[in-house]
């Protein structure tokens, strides 16, 4: 079924939704990410100070890979209860729960005030953000990507998504100021701390928008339509109605393990790029200044993105797939090269190579809204969307910068972190490879009940969209 056939013309307000999933995106991932930059550059020396500095980063950046282990569980919850009660709830309590656990840790006290207590309380936090995190990402891309407009839902949905490079840009640029101002004691001793209790002013106007907006008509027929199978046979209702997660693992399970897959390159890439590059350019095999990588990263965030929305145009006309293998064939063929660069110790070549990165990076993620939105009916999309994308994090961007720092460590050389992302972007291009196109998919016409289905009507298996013919 085409894009355009029964979807919805775009409401007017349509630039409001995008405007306020973008601004709680970004003031998610700005909570994210500020903690992975603080990671590498003044958590090793605050809550681990006993520790080799190699060591004390990756006791740090242990911390940071326990917020990707709550993501699935946040992703479990939200899905759950964004697919029984609305988008637009679930993600008012996620922006509350990051903003929260932001504040709190700039309140923190360190290692040297109340000892081993202090990495305790740094993890317990860190779990709130991730579970707070694996709840947002798919309510955000949903709330746009079922507000209509379907022949350009790439482009829109792809908005939520510049939410990372703002929330990076956001997150580098008050650190790199702060570092920039301060002396490095001042900044060790009190200033860290500002951009974390930045947090709760963002906390509010992001909350202000976000209660401004009207749940997705998509979600709110399915609901109707759903209560209207409840009513004709409530003594039979199947379990997967009270339980999307049933139905996404009974009726999608190809496609949560291509969410997966498709998850592995783009995530592993951009840790790399973005929150190991921190390590890897201040360490003593390179040798270059806190700040000046700081900036190398700024840079590259504002073009990141400029490009996503681009990039997620560009899916519309040409579809998901072809720009996706696009950004994991780039970010392999890019993996030794983006090394060579900031090996040469230059400013403007390691501009070049975190920027390379991330536009190739901005390939995979831009049309990746879209994509996962279209693979799942609209009463289990919640759920399979967020448990897709995830599930697959636990396995690859919590883990990178810990691996990328500790291969670092054992063989004083940038070729095996190279490597490492030369594979996970050959398992990205097997899985989205394996996958089926879904640019034409009708968000409103997937089959949106969670009932067995092998037994469909000729229209329903005919449906692009349905669950049976899901990959």
């Amino acid at each position: 079924m085409a894009s355009g056939t029964t979807a919805p013309a775009p409401p007017a307000n349509l630039p409001r939704i995008v405007a306020a999933s973008l601004i709680g995106t970004t003031i998610e991932w700005y909570d994210f990410f500020l903690y992975g930059s603080a990671a590498a550059l003044v958590f090793n020396k605050l809550f681990f100070p006993d520790s080799d500095p190699l060591v004390g980063t990756l006791l740090s950046f242990l911390t940071y890979a326990v917020g990707f282990a709550a993501r699935p569980i946040g992703a479990l919850v939200f899905g759950h209860y964004g697919d029984r009660l609305g988008r637009k709830k679930l993600l008012v309590l996620s922006l509350l729960l990051m903003g929260g656990a932001t504040c709190a840790i700039g309140l923190l006290p360190t290692h040297a005030t109340v000892g081993s207590a202090a990495p305790v309380l740094l993890t317990l936090l860190r779990l709130v953000q991730g579970f707070a995190l694996g709840g947002e990402w798919g309510g955000a891309v949903l709330l746009v990507s079922e507000h209509g407009d379907a022949r350009r839902r790439g482009f829109w949905a792809s908005w939520p998504q510049t939410g990372a490079p703002a929330g990076q840009l956001l997150a580098t640029g008050v650190l790199s100021a702060l570092t920039a101002w301060l002396s490095d004691d001042a900044f060790q001793s009190w200033g860290w701390r500002v951009p974390f209790l930045l947090s709760g002013l963002l906390v509010l106007i992001g909350l202000w928008i976000r209660l401004s907006v009207d749940e997705s008509p998509v979600f709110k027929d399915a609901l109707a339509r759903a209560e209207a199978r409840k009513a004709e046979a409530a003594s039979s209702a199947d379990l997967a109605e009270k339980l999307p997660l049933v139905a996404v693992l009974r009726h999608h399970w190809r496609d949560v393990l291509v969410a997966m897959g498709a998850r592995m390159a783009e995530n592993i890439s951009y840790y790399v790029i973005t929150a190991f590059v921190l390590v890897y350019a201040t360490s003593d095999h390179v040798g270059l200044g806190k700040q000046t990588a700081l900036n190398a990263v700024l840079i590259a965030s504002a073009v990141h993105f400029a490009v996503i929305p681009a990039w997620g145009a560009l899916s519309d006309r040409i579809g998901r797939r072809p720009v996706y293998l696009l950004g994991a064939a780039g970010v392999g063929a890019w993996a030794f090269p983006f090394f060579a660069l900031i090996d040469t110790r230059d400013f403007g070549a390691l501009v070049l190579a975190v920027t390379v990165g991330l536009v190739f990076h901005g390939a995979m993620y831009a049309p990746q809204a879209a994509f996962f939105s279209e693979m799942f009916a609209t009463r289990m999309r919640y759920s399979g969307a967020s448990i897709g994308a995830q599930f697959a994090s636990v396995a690859a961007g919590a883990p990178a910068p810990l691996i990328a720092t500790a291969l670092l460590a054992d063989y004083d050389s940038s070729a095996p972190i190279a490597l490492y992302v030369i594979a996970a972007a050959l398992l990205t291009l097997v899985a989205v490879g394996a996958a089926k196109e879904t640019r034409d998919r009708d968000l409103a016409g997937i089959d949106p009940s969670s009932a067995p289905l092998p037994e469909a009507t000729p229209q329903n298996a005919s449906e692009p969209g349905t669950a049976p013919r899901s990959v």
